[in-house]
């Protein structure tokens, strides 16, 4: 079995997968520091309780956003595993030529999701992440890395209007009934949910329309991507394990002998 670990932003996922089929999804939160007993007992009580024999995991594979937490991480997955994990960086096989001007600098979480696009739909594709940042990335009809477009998240924006506002309260997030909002829950409802989905249209439309192919698939992910991804048109498909599913395509590419 494979436990894959997406370190986030804001949560660390784990996914299990037995074979090509994800078993349960379980989350912590990532701004606390841990120590690497604390994320070892932490990953191994959890998938315990939900049915997971801890010996049967003979592979791992981590995908981070936030290096403070990997050290820590990594030693969890050595001690309480007796895994040496695959961690998604460079000179890892991926499958994926980044054709950018920079590729050190494209985050372990967009090349997994280029992957699992790329892999699981074909190309050309765009994959949209809702996550803590909101990305753009368009991968080519061969497989390439080739520009991506990165903007707030809905959380970000929700978080700083609440803080950086005096008046303003900490809401739900979700769309309002209407745009034409009667008070100040619903008016910022509106502003963050039809102001992505704004966004999210004009930013395909010109990645598009400026890359020149034709037939691009629209995939997006992430939390508050069905969010998204039910009120627009411009979403081919919504899949919300893409991130684990393209970690488990790239440790399948690894020669582990």
């Amino acid at each position: 079995m494979l436990l894959a670990i997406d370190v986030g932003n804001t949560n660390i996922t784990l996914g299990v997968f037995d074979g090509d089929k994800l078993g349960g999804i379980h989350r912590m939160t990532t701004g606390i520091e841990r120590t690497s007993d604390e994320y070892g007992i932490f990953m191994t009580n959890i998938l315990a309780k939900n049915g997971v024999e801890v010996s049967n995991i003979d592979g791992c594979i981590i995908a981070s956003v936030v290096p403070k937490v990997m050290h820590s991480l990594t030693n969890a997955v050595v001690k309480y595993f007796h895994i040496e994990p695959v961690i998604v960086e460079a000179g890892v096989k991926t499958g994926i030529k980044i054709v950018t001007g920079n590729p050190h600098q494209i985050g372990a979480d967009r090349i997994v999701d280029a992957v699992g696009a790329y892999e699981l739909y074909g190309g050309p594709t765009l994959v949209l992440d809702f996550g803590t940042a909101t990305t753009y990335d368009l991968v080519g009809p061969e497989g390439s890395f080739e520009c991506g477009v990165t903007a707030p998240g809905i959380r970000i924006s929700a978080k700083a209007l609440w803080e950086d506002t005096a008046k303003l309260p900490e809401i739900e997030i979700k769309k309002p009934d209407s745009v034409l909002a009667k008070n100040t829950i619903t008016s910022m409802q509106a502003g963050l949910v039809f102001g992505q989905i704004g966004q999210t249209e004009y930013i395909v439309k010109k990645m598009i329309e400026e890359c020149g192919y034709e037939n691009v698939k629209v995939v997006a992910t992430g939390g508050l991507g069905r969010l998204i991804a039910e009120n627009t048109d411009c979403i081919d498909e919504y899949n919300p394990d893409l991130t684990l599913q393209g970690m488990r395509l790239i440790y399948e590419k690894q020669d582990r002998r």
